[in-house]
């Protein structure tokens, strides 16, 4: 079946949203992950033309080569000299199940807390609450004996500020009481497995309420081959957010806005990327969160430097890549701002043909589905 919103032979307005829908055969989302995190199927993909003015070209370019690896390939397309660059970010877990006095159940879904710094001490919390017309401030939801969370107030977007209520030191209150905030196309409550599988291996700081799913294919023996066989490993942090899960709702993609979401780059990661650079090794990021981060630390002109704030960067066609070589990622939602930041890097008709190709060859989507890794593009002699 055609992954193309558009008939075959057509140029694409690679600005409007339905050029980035496609049909997903029943069946083929992920609701558990593969029994091993490294067996996951892998498609290769070789990077593309890239840009708006590809909608438009007379001439499309060939179908990409397509390979059909498995995760545990992936150091084959690895090369000494290279970087990869993981999210370090761990998924909290912030979704509580409380009792209002009425005895009515209700549920909140803790984002972000309201004053920035360590997530371990944070009261105050945005969050979004359902059934939201009964949650008005005052309201106050009975987790445990140990939580009580407290609406305070309303926000413009429809969320709420709340506080937690707890003798105990907020993150290990959550680590016992809150339940893991599982998306919701996987159409079922979280289960004890995932606690362990819904995160990365190397997943180091507390603050995302989504996984960066690109990294839940990598095994720590699988680290330490990629290490063997020469290539770097470096780390960011960037908090997903619930935006993640989000389709573009607006028919012109330009006037979707993003979730403002924490990033941080350290010192050792800037110096490590501009190394590999200067020796002529590739930047390979593991997942989109990599990608926006790296390209909003990014100066113009290539430089990037270390620091940390909050980013809103929607990358989407006509994007300039700056420090990203090849990219790891899964398998996304139809309309989203992740598949469009695929499709600006990879190429919109190299994206569209590897969704095409996976989507019949029984590929596995979404967030415990496969992978897919669009490998550099070809570098003249001398570039």
């Amino acid at each position: 079946m055609s992954a193309f919103a558009h008939p075959r032979g057509t140029r694409p307005d690679l600005s409007r949203t339905d050029a980035f829908n496609y049909a997903l055969p029943e069946g083929r989302i992920a609701r558990y992950p593969a029994e091993r995190r490294d067996a996951s199927r892998l498609l290769v993909v070789p990077r593309g033309p890239t840009g708006d003015g590809e909608g438009r070209l007379e001439v499309p370019p060939a179908p990409p080569e397509l390979a059909h690896l498995h995760f545990f390939d992936l150091p084959s397309l690895l090369a000494r000299g290279d970087l990869l660059v993981l999210n370090e970010s761990r998924v909290l877990p912030v979704r509580l199940i409380g009792i209002k006095p009425t005895g009515a159940r209700c549920e909140v879904l803790l984002l972000r807390p309201v004053a920035p710094g360590k997530v371990e001490n944070a009261l105050r919390w945005e969050a979004l609450v359902r059934p939201g017309a009964k949650l008005k401030p005052g309201r106050r939801l009975v987790v445990s004996g140990e939580l009580t969370v407290v609406i305070e107030e309303g926000l413009p977007d429809g969320g709420r500020i709340v506080r937690l209520e707890t003798a105990g030191r907020p993150d290990e209150v959550l680590e016992k009481l809150g339940r893991i905030p599982l998306p919701p196309y996987l159409e079922r409550e979280d289960e004890p497995l995932d606690r362990e599988r819904y995160q990365t291996v190397y997943a180091r700081e507390p603050g995302s309420v989504a996984a960066p799913t690109a990294g839940l294919h990598f095994t720590p023996e699988l680290l330490e081959a990629i290490e063997a066989g020469g290539v770097g490993i470096a780390r960011v942090t960037l908090h997903v957010g619930p935006g993640t899960f989000r389709p573009v709702e607006s028919e012109n993609s330009g006037e979707h806005r993003l979730h403002r979401e924490s990033w941080r780059l350290p010192p050792e990661t800037a110096r490590a990327i501009t190394e590999t650079r200067a020796r002529g090794g590739r930047i390979w990021a593991v997942g989109t969160t990599v990608v926006r981060t790296l390209e909003g630390a990014a100066d113009p002109d290539g430089t990037i430097r270390a620091g940390s704030g909050e980013t809103e960067l929607f990358i989407r066609p006509g994007h300039r890549f700056r420090i990203v070589d090849a990219l790891i990622t899964n398998f996304h939602l139809p309309r989203s701002t992740l598949l469009m930041l695929v499709a600006a890097f990879a190429g919109y008709r190299t994206t569209m043909l590897a969704y095409e190709a996976a989507i019949g060859t029984g590929y596995r989507f979404y967030s415990y589905g496969d992978a897919m890794v669009v490998t550099p593009a070809h570098r003249e002699e001398g570039e």
